[in-house]
């Protein structure tokens, strides 16, 4: 298992690559740790998200709410139950169902909030409900020693990027990227990692990760108007390569 530091500095940077919104780049790095709750070290943390799930699912239903919220929690738990170390969890098939369901529990619980009408009518009550699943999500899978300082790095990041529109499709993405960083991280390991499981038990090595790495890139400086681009725009805008970026971009879209 790489070191939860360095998966959570890789989920990072690759935030502030496709992102300027703070709360896309706190979800991917939080999103960065979560795959490694199928490791029998973090058994505890998966038995308190099953527990959480099961009494929030008790008292929604008690208030009429919709309780699906524990089941979905629930179901995010058994998964990590019954996941071998770097198998299911670490492949691609494993990114589409964790990031379906981690963006549900996110969108269903902060329509819970907004329901209960906590926040009265403060302005980003939105954006805070969504910020509460994104701590809750922290808690269950980043080493409780991140748990403050990521909070801290989000804070900063507020003040660096005060940009709070925020759509489904941003929420959903920061979750994929964050997952897929940690499998091109783990690829970099002499375990490897199997990219196509259950399909195939074949392992992809650094090569994959590689690859991987260099099409990211390409798509944060070429299409997404994350925070690579604007530095790049700030440090070389006199400069022919800005401009071609730029221009590439606004043909682009």
């Amino acid at each position: 298992m790489s070191s939860y530091k360095l998966h959570s500095l890789f989920g990072l940077v690759l935030g502030l690559l496709f992102f300027q919104n703070p709360l896309a780049i706190y979800m991917s790095l939080v999103s960065s740790n979560i795959p490694d709750n199928d490791h029998k070290l973090r058994k505890d943390n998966v038995y308190k998200l099953i527990i959480t799930g099961l009494l929030i699912f008790i008292v929604l239903y008690i208030l009429k709410l919709p309780y699906y919220l524990g089941i979905l929690l629930c179901i995010l738990g058994l998964i990590f139950y019954f996941s071998s170390h770097r198998g299911f969890t670490h492949s691609l098939l494993g990114i589409v169902i964790l990031s379906s369901l981690i963006f549900s529990i996110i969108k269903l619980g902060s329509s819970i909030l907004l329901s209960l009408g906590l926040f009265g009518n403060y302005q980003y009550s939105h954006y805070l409900s969504i910020l509460i699943f994104i701590i809750l999500m922290s808690i269950f899978s980043l080493n409780r020693r991140l748990v403050l300082p990521s909070i801290l790095i989000f804070s900063g990041l507020f003040y660096l990027f005060p940009n709070i529109y925020l759509n489904d499709y941003i929420i959903l993405f920061s979750i994929v990227i964050g997952l897929f960083s940690h499998i091109i991280l783990d690829s970099f390991t002499s375990s490897g990692v199997k990219v196509l499981y259950p399909l195939s038990g074949r392992k992809f090595y650094k090569k994959f990760g590689i690859v991987s790495l260099i099409i990211l890139i390409i798509l944060a400086i070429l299409i997404y108007n994350g925070f690579l681009l604007l530095l790049i725009n700030f440090l070389f805008k006199n400069y022919d390569l800005s401009l071609f970026i730029i221009k590439f971009h606004n043909l682009m879209f």
